[in-house]
Formats: C-alpha cells, sequence, structure tokens
C-alpha cells in the first residue's frame, strides 16, 4: 500500500510539473463550436440492428406516452410578453382550483417553465410531459394587493411570464410596469388576494421574489398533483365534452406602442 501510495503521489507531482510548465508555453488561440441538429433528415437511413435493439423499450415508452388525451385546435407556443400556450397553462390552473377547495383572484406560470410547443391535432400524454416535464405541483398562496403589485413589476421586468385571464399588464418596450388590473379592477394595495401558481416559483425564483412573500400556503405535495396530470385532466375533460383545447392571444400583457 505504501508503494501504490508513493506512486501515485509522485504522478501527481509529475503532472502538475507538466501542468504548471503548460502554461508558459501555450494559451487558448480561439474557441470554436458547432450545433448538430438531430431531426427527421436521419430517419432516412437507419441501422437496422439499432432498430431491432431498440424496439422493445420503444413499445414501451409508445404504450406509455402514446396515449390521446385530447386535441388542440391550434398550434401554441410560450413567448413574451404573452403567449397562447402560457395564456392555457394559467387558465387550466385556475379551472383546476375547485378541486382543491381554492377560488383564486388570477394564475402564474413562469415561461422558463414550459419546454415544448403544442402541435394542432391530437395530443398524447407524452406531448404534455414534453411541456411539462418537471416534478411542479399546483400551489396556493396568498399576497398583498402591494406584494401583488411588486410581483407583477418583477413581471413586466422579465418583459412578461404567463397569467391568466383575469390579469391585464401594460409594461414598456424597458420593462417597466405601467398599469395592472385584475378583473378589470385598480388593485388595492390592501386587500388579499389569491394566487394558483406552481410550488417551484413559491421561492422566489425566475426572479420573482414577491413570491416569497405569499401566505396561507396550500402546496399538496402528492406526485397526483403534478401540473403535467393536472393538465392532461384538462384534456379530457374538453374531449368528453367534445371541445377542443384552445387559446389566444388576448392582450393580458401589452408592451405601450407596440401592436400584435
Amino acid at each position: 500500500m505504501k508503494t501504490t501510495k508513493l506512486f501515485f503521489s509522485g504522478a501527481l507531482v509529475m503532472m502538475l510539473a507538466v501542468l504548471g510548465s503548460c502554461k508558459s508555453h501555450y494559451q487558448v488561440a480561439s474557441v470554436e463550436r458547432s450545433r448538430i441538429v438531430v431531426d427527421a433528415r436521419y430517419d432516412a437511413q437507419t441501422d437496422p440492428e439499432v432498430v431491432a435493439f431498440l424496439k422493445p423499450y420503444k413499445q414501451v415508452v409508445d404504450s406509455v406516452m402514446g396515449p390521446v388525451v385530447g386535441r388542440a385546435a391550434r398550434n401554441m407556443s410560450a413567448n413574451r410578453p404573452e403567449s397562447t400556450l402560457s395564456n392555457l397553462l394559467c387558465d387550466i390552473l385556475v379551472w383546476a382550483s375547485e378541486i382543491y377547495g381554492e377560488k383564486p383572484d388570477f394564475g402564474l406560470h413562469n415561461m422558463g417553465g414550459i419546454r415544448a410547443d403544442l402541435t394542432r391535432g391530437d395530443v398524447t400524454i407524452g406531448d404534455v410531459t414534453d411541456i411539462a416535464p418537471f416534478e411542479n405541483k399546483i400551489a396556493f398562496g396568498t399576497l398583498k394587493g402591494s406584494e401583488v403589485m411588486e410581483l407583477f413589476q418583477q413581471i413586466a421586468s422579465t418583459g412578461g411570464e404567463g397569467v391568466s385571464k383575469e390579469v391585464r399588464l401594460v409594461i414598456t418596450k424597458d420593462n417597466q410596469l405601467l398599469s395592472a388590473t385584475l378583473d378589470g379592477q385598480s388593485i388595492d394595495p390592501n386587500r388579499d388576494y389569491r394566487l394558483v401558481t406552481i410550488d417551484y416559483l413559491l421561492g422566489g425564483t425566475d426572479k420573482l421574489e414577491a413570491l416569497k412573500k405569499c401566505r396561507n400556503i396550500n402546496s399538496p405535495q402528492e406526485s397526483t398533483n403534478n401540473t403535467r396530470y393536472i393538465f392532461m385532466d384538462y384534456f379530457r375533460y374538453m374531449t368528453k365534452q367534445g371541445r377542443e383545447v384552445d387559446a389566444q392571444i388576448e392582450g393580458r400583457i401589452t408592451v405601450q406602442g407596440v401592436k400584435d
């Protein structure tokens, strides 16, 4: 054992000596990178052995992710200051609140937590999982009106986050809040407002520091409360109603002087 330790110690000394000498002889002249897009172009030529190897695993994944939960009326994506997909997800959170005995004044979802677009047509479990792949749970909290205004200012500073249909924000081109209303009413600084969001944001993440001030938090942590399951339930509900899921740009967050 002593011999082994000495050997590695000697090797380490030699390595450090070499690295030290390299500093005097070598410098980084340039750094280059490239992006390799992996898409359908590679489907034209497949390796039979690889296909055969993956087949049983693909069957399992397809059986889990392939079932259709509903239909989307249009292509939807998440973009600032407002977008169809962020509008949809926030409205779904408000829709689901009744199940938890809650009546929130508005809903909020961060743009960064929406990880894929939604394509028009059939929507599968896999599609919803791509959109919401994290273990985020639905969460409720209470803020004073003055704290809600602080939150809306922070939303403006990011250029926009997902908000539900009750919210109307006007911001400037340099991301300052000009005005804010809920259900067409000005924010009362002394009134309590209830909001629904995801538990990830309650820590003040994604620059939404005001959410750390939430009180009376209701955040059930069982996996059944993951937002992706709630989103799937909404699609199934709409399917039972014979309706496609849809969302539009409604002016929830607008930039002064910028037309749609």
